[in-house]
């Protein structure tokens, strides 16, 4: 297997870090390695090598060894020079809504589909051929805090993390999955991804709070990929004497990083089939939610994707569609405004471009095990932004006021366009129940803290009023937080039926609820 792997890392241009302590590299080896950074007219990381420490110089090295020069110059060539079009009278790209051959929505399906692609997908999950991929990469600066986000409290009266929530949920699909089958043992492994500065406080979180009632062998943390940052001219930026300035490779960065972070290789092992991938920034989010899992599975796609309706035709959110033909994402930036307010011809209340992205994807394992052959056609996108360097010419520590430099990343989407339509789908599901990011500071009054905490409590409501339960309060905070240990989806809740219920409460026991 480590030769599979290292010829996987070869082909996607990366290598392996080492684990050993830092130290000064054989002078064969320097000397190489000057010469393919010189040979890339990249040669100024060096600058300051001669007068560095023994820890300095070592660090340095194992920084720029990974780095390919070469294949950064490629990529600052196509992103900071894109070639112009051949033809710029060309037309600009047709955008059409998605066939409905390759959509569905939870809001107008047949009971009797919704319920066929249920049991399939718990089907699935009971013989242990679903996995779940989680990118948790950033942190919540703005949310005032340098912690991984997920490990952050949105205000339940429970307390929980959104780390928390998430693995519960999973503990609870496996609890359900195995009652239906009556197989011993239902294991979802969760495998999350991290950052270089999130990686280790991840790991300690999860060590703190026991994996959440999870196995820790079914819980695999890796570290999504890195890159440069250049300046405007193409060169890679130094952030210090000893240091060159990198920055997470984007979502995107997602395949490569499940090659070298061994989730393929465990996927395999494991027998994973069926793949259900998210952001740690919804609270809302059904981790390998029987349904979607089912409906793509069913429909034997490489990708689909979950969707929520467009709020209206200003809402900055990127959409699902058809781009010449192809699956693809196009942000509400590249929309004009007579194609975002155009109505659909069938539904004239409804918006013809309405199935709004939320980053919540399915992906049959067989595309991901090709990642190799298909990861290097992923583009880089370029960001500006003010990065701090050290000027070669001084000395001196420099934080600019306006960008000097570019981040590259890519995108989780970006693969979309490689499939044909037959191989990709999209199913719609209700906003209020799956999606409430976390994006903003608290008191912002859209996607913060106070909203995610609502949407959860407001959910638990109607869980309990669907259930036959009567919520009543006597101040304006009317939710119920239900614990996922409890019900998954609403289900499980009948024991209320006809109680009353005083909000807020949090119902985290069958026999009792804590106001």
């Amino acid at each position: 297997m480590a030769g599979v792997v290292n010829h996987l890392l070869e082909k996607l241009n990366l290598s392996k870090t080492s684990g050993e302590p830092a130290k000064p590299p054989d002078p064969q080896d320097l000397k190489e390695l000057r010469e393919k950074y010189t040979q890339a007219k990249q040669d100024h990381v060096f600058h300051y090598y001669d007068g560095l420490p023994d820890s300095g110089k070592a660090s340095l090295y194992e920084q720029l060894v990974p780095i390919d020069p070469r294949h950064v110059n490629e990529l600052a060539e196509k992103t900071l020079k894109p070639a112009k079009p051949e033809d710029e009278s060309k037309e600009p790209p047709k955008l059409d809504p998605l066939p409905d051959s390759a959509s569905a929505s939870v809001m107008d399906s047949k009971k009797e589909d919704l319920a066929k692609w249920h049991d399939h997908g718990m089907e699935l999950v009971s013989e242990n051929k679903v996995g779940v991929v989680l990118m948790a990469g950033g942190q919540g600066t703005r949310l005032g805090s340098s912690a991984p986000k997920g490990c952050y409290n949105i205000g339940l009266p429970s307390a929980k993390s959104l780390f928390q929530l998430q693995a519960e949920r999973i503990v609870k699909l496996q609890e359900l999955a195995a009652k239906q089958s009556k197989h011993e043992e239902v294991v979802i492994p969760w495998y999350v991804m991290t950052s270089g500065p999130t990686k280790q406080p991840t790991q300690d979180f999860f060590e703190k709070h026991n994996y959440f009632g999870l196995s820790k062998q079914n819980v695999l943390i890796f570290e999504q990929g890195i890159l440069p940052c250049i300046s405007n001219e193409g060169k890679i930026i130094m952030e210090s004497k000893d240091k060159v300035a990198v920055a997470p490779d984007g979502n995107g960065g997602l395949y490569q990083a499940m090659v070298v972070g061994s989730v393929i290789s465990d996927m395999h092992k494991r027998g994973i089939e069926h793949i259900h991938a998210y952001c740690v920034d919804n609270c809302l989010v059904k981790m390998a939610d029987p349904t979607f899992i089912g409906f793509a599975a069913s429909k034997e796609v490489d990708i689909a994707t979950k969707v929520v309706r467009k709020r209206n035709a200003k809402e900055s959110v990127g959409l699902i569609l058809q781009k010449n033909g192809k699956p693809d994402v196009v942000e509400y930036s590249e929309i004009d405004n007579a194609t975002a307010e155009a109505k659909d011809s069938k539904s004239p209340e409804l918006l013809k471009f309405r199935a709004a992205n939320i980053v919540n994807h399915y992906y049959s394992f067989s595309f991901l095990e090709n990642i190799p052959t298909w990861a290097g056609k992923l583009p880089h996108h370029l960001a500006r932004k003010k990065i701090p360097f050290i000027n070669l010419e001084n000395d001196q520590i420099v934080k600019p006021d306006k960008p000097n430099g570019v981040k590259l990343e890519q995108f989780v989407f970006d693969c979309f366009p490689f499939l044909p339509m037959d191989k990709f789908a999209c199913l719609e599901v209700k906003r209020e129940d799956e999606f409430s990011p976390l994006k903003n500071a608290k008191g912002t009054g859209e996607d913060d803290p106070d909203t995610s905490r609502n949407h959860i409590l407001d959910q638990g409501r109607r869980w309990l009023e669907t259930a036959g339960a009567v919520v009543v309060s006597e101040t304006d905070q009317t939710g119920v937080e239900v614990s996922p240990l409890i019900s998954y989806e609403g289900e499980g809740l009948a024991f209320l039926s006809a109680k009353q219920i005083h909000a807020p409460a949090v119902v985290e026991k069958e026999e009792k609820q804590n106001k």
